[in-house]
């Protein structure tokens, strides 16, 4: 048996693996999403019709749809720098050679990651409550108003945001430290031998080398914060006035509330279409920014 034939061979069974239980129900959804599958077509397959493109125009021309769509943009357009920001100054933090207990600090850092979201939903609804919330106590001992973080609808995100990368930010903190560990150290003995401060090693060193890793980080950051549930659905329930319902909390809401299975399915792919876009147009700008340094 020549190596290509083994090589197929233990292939095999992950190809299949991924055929049934990824290939075959992303078909399956995007099949569905072309029909008015709903709650009598759960009894009765025969109720299923053939809609063609009418669940995504329909979707297209609902107010709720635009809504959780800007509120999902905003999340990610707040949440991805920020969360990347924290990120990368924990993993310079923990790299530095006058770090101490690092063990110590990157297990600490990494445990919100593991932690469920329902578990630590449960500690920030305490934090943030208005009558009783650490913060609003805080803001009281500075002589400021409490702020009504989850019942008004211009904190409401801004409050999920927060948890959002204080939960994930550990993550991202493991990916930066592999990568600045990659970087030779004797490129920063040869900078302080110049007499390069800590910035200018920062700028033309540690940043423009750990550029992979940034859009890696990056894309995946984009990717998750696209897919935002969890955090809504547990601690506002996506209130007040909709102000955080996002493109896969309305997904859910069609899909397990309502029974509209064939819109929810063109929810899922509409988001599958932006997300699509926003990562090609970042490998795009990354790819030209990456020639014009060559070329400079």
């Amino acid at each position: 048996m020549n190596r290509q034939r083994v090589a197929w061979l233990f292939l095999t069974p992950a190809l299949i693996v991924l055929g049934v239980f990824f290939l075959l129900p992303v078909l399956g959804a995007l099949a569905l999403s072309f029909t008015d599958y709903d709650l009598y077509a759960l009894a009765d397959p025969h109720n299923v019709r053939f809609v063609g493109l009418h669940n995504y125009w329909a979707l297209l021309h609902r107010p709720v749809f635009w809504a959780a769509l800007g509120h999902t943009a905003y999340f990610v357009a707040v949440g991805v720098p920020l969360s990347m920001v924290v990120s990368l100054g924990a993993a310079l933090l923990l790299n530095s050679p006058l770090a101490k207990a690092r063990a110590f600090f990157r297990t600490a850092l990494f445990a919100p990651v593991v932690t469920t979201v329902v578990a630590v939903a449960i500690v920030w609804r305490y934090l943030f409550n208005t009558k009783y919330g650490l913060v609003n106590a805080l803001l009281e001992w500075l002589g400021l108003h409490p702020v009504d973080w989850l019942g008004d609808p211009h904190w409401a995100m801004p409050t999920i945001i927060l948890f959002a990368v204080w939960k994930n930010f550990g993550y991202n903190m493991i990916i930066f430290m592999a990568g600045l560990q990659a970087i030779p150290a004797e490129l920063y003995e040869a900078a302080r031998m110049d007499g390069a401060t800590p910035w200018r090693q920062l700028r033309h060193i540690t940043l423009p080398l750990l550029q992979p890793t940034l859009l890696m980080v990056a894309i995946l950051t984009v990717s998750g914060y696209f897919q935002l549930f969890a955090e809504p659905y547990v601690i506002t329930e996506g209130g007040p006035l909709q102000s955080t319902v996002s493109v896969l909390y309305l997904m859910y809401d069609e899909g397990f509330t309502w029974w509209n299975l064939g819109s929810a399915s063109a929810v899922a792919f509409v988001l599958f279409i932006v997300m699509f876009a926003v990562t090609a147009l970042m490998l795009r700008l990354s790819r030209r920014s990456l020639r014009e340094a060559e070329l400079a």
